[in-house]
Parts: C-alpha cells; sequence; structure tokens
C-alpha cells in the first residue's frame, strides 16, 4: 500500500539546475545531507526521505528576485512538488512548518522560492476545523440567504466606550448584519475591552429585543498570552457576545489552538501580517497555502480584502483567494465564511458577485463606504445592499440608481 505523504509545491528560482535544487530541499528538508552516520540505513531513508515527484518549467528571469553576487544569469524558475512522508511528519502543525516550511528559505543556491500549495492527506481531518463556518455564520446573524452586510469600528476614532455604543447603535437601526473591532481595537487605555463590552452589548440586547434583529458584534480578544486571551473570550460569551476578532498571525498557531479548543465564539480572523510573507513575488507563501492551516484550526470567518482594494494587493490575488477559501480540504465543513474588505462601498458588488462565481457566501465589510455616505449610515447600508441587488439582477450599478437614491448618491461620491 502507498505510504501516506503531505505534497509540497515550491516555486524555485536558481541560476542552477531546479531539478538539482529541488532534490537539495528533499534531501534538507526530510534526512538530511551527511551521510554513514551510526544507524543509518537505507531502509530509515527510504521510510523518511522526502522524494521530488515532478519539476514543471516556467520561464526564466533576467533579473534575480534577491540578488547574489556568486550567480550569474538566466535564473531558471520551476514548480517542484516534493512528497515529505506522513510517518515523518504526523499531524502536527509545528512540524510541517519546521520541515516543510522554515528551512527551505535558508537553502544555498536560490535566488528565490515561494510555497505555492500544501496537499494533506486525510488523516489532517482530525483538526477541528470552523465551528461555525458559513452556515453557522449566517444562522448567528439571521440572515439565511445573500451577502452579509458588515461595517467597522475604527480606532483611528478615539472613540471612547460610550461613544462607541452609540455608533454601534447607528449602524445597528442601519440594518446591518455584522459589526467588528478594527484588528488595532484590543484593549487600549481609553477603551479597555471590558468597558467597550459593558456599553456596547446592552445596544446590541436592546435593538434584539425591539426588532428582533440580532447584529452579530465581533470584539477584537488578540493577546500573545492565551490566558488572557481566553479571559477576553469569557468575558465578551459571557456577556452575551457571539464572536471575536483574532489576529492570527499575532497570537500564532499554538494560540489558535488553544483559543479554538475552548472557543464558543465565532472566530473572525484578520491576517495582518500575512503581507511580510507574500508580497515579494519571489519569496514567502501564496494565501492557497497559507489559509489552509487556519482553516484546519478552527477560523470562522476570514478576511480577504476585496476588489479595488485600498491595499498593494491586485485584483487576481483577491480572486484567488476567494475561489481558496471556497475549496474544500477535506468536506464544505471546513470552509471559511469569505469576507470581503478594504475599501469596499458597493461600487465593487457587481465585479465582486461576477468573479466570485456568482456566489452569495461572504461578507461584504464597507467602513468609509457606509459611515461616510452622504446621506448617513442608514443609507450607505441601503445602498450597498441595493448594489447588490443590482449584482443579482444583472443591471449595471447606474442604471439600478435611477431608482434607488441612496446609491446613486454612493456612486457620486465614491464612483
Amino acid at each position: 500500500m502507498p505510504q501516506e505523504t503531505v505534497r509540497v509545491t515550491y516555486r524555485i528560482e536558481t541560476a542552477g539546475d531546479p531539478e538539482a535544487m529541488a532534490a537539495k530541499i528533499a534531501s534538507d528538508q526530510s534526512t538530511g545531507t551527511f551521510t554513514d552516520l551510526p544507524g543509518e540505513t537505507e531502509e530509515v531513508r527510504a521510510r523518511c526521505a522526502a522524494r521530488v515527484e515532478e519539476v514543471r518549467p516556467l520561464p526564466p528571469l533576467d533579473v534575480p528576485s534577491i540578488p547574489d553576487p556568486e550567480d550569474t544569469g538566466p535564473y531558471n524558475r520551476a514548480d517542484a512538488v516534493i512528497s515529505y512522508p506522513l510517518e515523518a511528519i504526523g499531524t502536527d502543525i509545528a512540524a510541517l512548518m519546521t520541515i516543510t516550511v522554515g528551512g527551505v528559505y535558508a537553502a544555498r543556491g536560490l535566488t528565490g522560492i515561494r510555497v505555492m500549495d500544501i496537499e494533506l492527506p486525510p488523516a489532517w481531518a482530525a483538526h477541528p476545523g470552523p465551528q461555525f463556518g458559513i452556515e453557522g455564520s449566517r444562522r448567528l446573524m439571521g440572515v439565511p440567504d445573500g451577502p452579509m452586510i458588515a461595517s467597522i469600528i475604527k480606532p483611528s476614532l478615539g472613540l471612547l466606550p460610550e461613544e462607541t455604543a452609540g455608533v454601534v447603535r447607528t449602524l445597528c437601526e442601519a440594518g446591518v448584519d455584522f459589526i467588528k473591532d478594527d484588528e488595532k481595537l484590543m484593549s487600549p487605555a481609553y477603551s479597555a475591552l471590558e468597558d467597550r463590552i459593558a456599553a456596547i452589548m446592552p445596544v446590541i440586547e436592546d435593538h434584539a429585543d425591539r426588532s428582533g434583529k440580532r447584529v452579530m458584534y465581533a470584539f477584537g480578544i488578540s493577546s500573545a498570552d492565551p490566558d488572557v486571551m481566553m479571559r477576553n473570550h469569557d468575558m465578551v460569551l459571557a456577556a452575551g457576545g457571539t464572536a471575536a476578532v483574532v489576529n492570527i498571525n499575532s497570537i500564532g498557531h499554538g494560540g489558535m489552538s488553544f483559543l479554538r479548543k475552548r472557543s464558543g465564539l465565532c472566530l473572525h480572523a484578520h491576517r495582518n501580517g500575512w503581507d511580510i510573507l507574500t508580497r515579494h513575488p519571489g519569496l514567502g507563501m501564496e494565501f492557497r497555502a497559507y489559509q489552509k492551516i487556519w482553516r484546519l484550526l478552527g477560523v470562522d470567518q476570514f478576511q480577504i480584502n476585496g476588489i479595488r482594494a485600498k491595499y498593494w494587493e491586485p485584483d487576481e490575488s483577491f480572486v484567488r483567494s476567494f475561489h481558496d477559501c471556497m475549496t474544500p480540504i477535506f468536506s464544505d465543513a471546513d470552509r471559511p465564511l469569505p469576507v470581503v474588505c478594504s475599501g469596499q462601498w458597493g461600487g465593487q458588488a457587481v465585479e465582486t458577485y461576477e468573479r466570485t462565481g456568482r456566489t452569495l457566501d461572504l461578507m461584504y465589510l464597507g467602513g468609509g463606504g457606509i459611515h461616510g455616505h452622504p446621506m448617513g449610515p442608514a443609507a450607505g447600508v441601503a445602498a450597498t445592499r441595493q448594489a447588490w441587488a443590482a449584482a443579482r439582477e444583472g443591471t449595471d450599478l447606474a442604471t439600478h440608481a435611477r431608482t434607488h437614491p441612496e446609491l446613486a448618491a454612493s456612486l457620486e461620491k465614491f464612483g
């Protein structure tokens, strides 16, 4: 019976031979390069050694991703698929990241290397995955179909807890489904988490009692100390909260594992810091590989930027990220809710709908596009919903705006 393996695709760039470099990486990252060690046998190597399964050449580059005075062009590129025996890695994420990712960037002879994908065998399905995911998020927000419309509280506003509660009341009455703390809003001196919970949750409850609509609010609970993070989690849960913002790169794999095992909240992942890993095209990691680990650890909702985002990421990268989130690893249950964000105001709704496969299984997160609408936040929410209605109907926004003044005002200001 063939041995189960973890298959990793690397994009290699080298002045030498990509096939030889792939073989070196496979050796370095599994059995090592030493020979004639005590106890070393062919049987051990056969059981533990990584193997190069495929090397697919790519067009070379004239200029290297990383200048190396010892090398001269051309700089050859290839996608190399290397398989690692499951017996050598197991199902521990620390082992996976150490063996297949951590050391590859140190290999001599490379002018670039990027982890493109990680394919995991069925044994990895033992990880918990999302507790709520897409369907659970819909249930908690009371949104059976259509996009979930969301907004955000920014620390740049400098709001005190009671002032924040006033903005939350306005957003609830405006008709949002979800509100979140900005990732930078955790427990600053001017708005401690405990005080923010005490001010906001009565507003959420009052709105639910009056309208029947319970808006989901995600509080920022992140901390490098898992015990502090769990105390933050417990405060939210005890107050009747249903969600938390988690800065996944800041708390790490271990922190996320610790939280997920004990969590009763829907976990909204902010990936700040991911750009360190991915912005250089010849280094780091593709989101396709990165997001699988966090999904298995238990992310329920995943922020992935959006069309015409305010940051550096091109639209094509966002579209790939969206489809990566919506592609099951082992089953549909391990899919998180994609959160479309960063400068979204409704004007991107039609293109988002078309380029993501005409799905409505997403959260659409607007900040200034809602708060800054010239007719007020309620009109900002209405304009966003009108834009999504136009997308579903196959109508262009300008035509739809003729009979929808909120969308018309939004197009005039933001378009």
